[in-house]
């Protein structure tokens, strides 16, 4: 999917929109966000492991995940640049 019909997606769903990175390596242990969230990654590579599953995503991969749902982030060795979509469940 391309970023614009993505960003206009998330607008029409509700979802407030953000441009965000994150740096190589990084890892975000075991959180719940109290929002739906939605990423598209622009380059570089995220994992995210919930329910015992792990999806990884690269450029023009997107994902979704809904609040409260216990996660894990692992960021590629390139970091990751993605616009992120949240809305308050």
């Amino acid at each position: 999917m391309d970023r614009a019909t993505f960003e206009a997606e998330l607008v029409c769903d509700g979802y407030a929109v953000r441009e965000s990175s994150l740096p190589a390596n990084h890892n975000n242990a075991d959180h719940v966000h109290d929002f739906d969230a939605r990423l598209l990654v622009l380059s570089g590579e995220i994992s995210v492991t919930y329910g015992g599953q792990t999806e990884t995503c690269r450029a023009g991969d997107s994902f979704a995940l809904a609040a409260n749902t216990v996660h894990f982030e692992t960021v590629g060795p390139d970091g990751v640049a993605y616009v992120a979509g949240r809305r308050t469940a």
